[in-house]
């Protein structure tokens, strides 16, 4: 699903299961009405929500989602479940980056279950994408070999690695926490060569090996400059 598609583009993604839908990130803050919509159309219940991180762009509908679905599980790592609680502080060891971005002030909902690195929900495989927040994780989809990527990667204005800046759409890149950590999940993430490359903001890419290989490339060129 997409939600203001030429302005801010944001996206949010519904994965079929046999016992119902996984929601992957909660949109906007407005948002909720056409998650529920679009899963009522599909014709299954949403029966857990899983967040790639937790910036509000991500996050922004879970109150109203969770009011409307009390009993429905939210899923987040550990690391991010503090951003989600407004804990912006560092844990031991990890570079010293100020988290950017809008972090949630008033939300009121907490995750029930925390992630790990290789964690199955349903036919997805969580993994540990560290950068863009200090807790991101993106989702690949066994049975489809399709990576919801979070904010990892970026296709509005162009595919880039997190913390790499496109003119046309910078506020993935503003938003990054440590970009040369978002480079090494990057590299990890195409690693699993996925068939579908599903970011939070832009469009979907099918088949994107060669996409990704470049936005690498250019990301590793660019942190060699600085």
């Amino acid at each position: 699903m997409k939600f203001l598609p030429r302005v801010f583009p944001v996206n949010c993604y519904l994965v079929e299961e046999e016992d119902g839908l996984t929601l992957v990130d909660a949109a906007l803050s407005r948002s909720a009405k056409g998650i529920l919509r679009a899963a009522g159309a599909i014709g299954k219940p949403i029966v857990r929500i899983v967040l790639t991180h937790a910036h509000s762009d991500h996050t922004g509908a879970l109150d109203a989602l969770k009011q409307a679905l009390p009993d429905v599980p939210v899923f987040i790592s550990k690391r991010d479940s503090r951003l989600l609680a407004g804990d912006l502080s560092p844990d031991p060891g990890e570079p010293a980056s100020p988290i950017r971005g809008s972090v949630p002030k008033k939300l009121k909902t907490r995750a029930d279950i925390l992630l790990r690195e290789e964690d199955r929900i349903g036919t997805l495989l969580a993994l540990s994408a560290p950068g863009h927040t200090p807790g991101s994780m993106a989702f690949l989809d066994t049975g489809s070999g399709a990576l919801i990527a979070g904010d990892a990667f970026q296709t509005k204005g162009g595919i880039a690695v997190a913390g790499q800046l496109r003119p046309g759409f910078p506020f993935p890149a503003l938003a990054t926490w440590h970009q040369r950590t978002a480079l090494e999940s990057a590299k990890k993430l195409g690693k699993h060569r996925p068939s579908l490359l599903a970011p939070g903001h832009g469009p979907m890419l099918k088949q994107p090996g060669d996409s990704i290989e470049r936005a690498l490339a250019e990301a590793e060129r660019k942190l060699e400059r600085q």
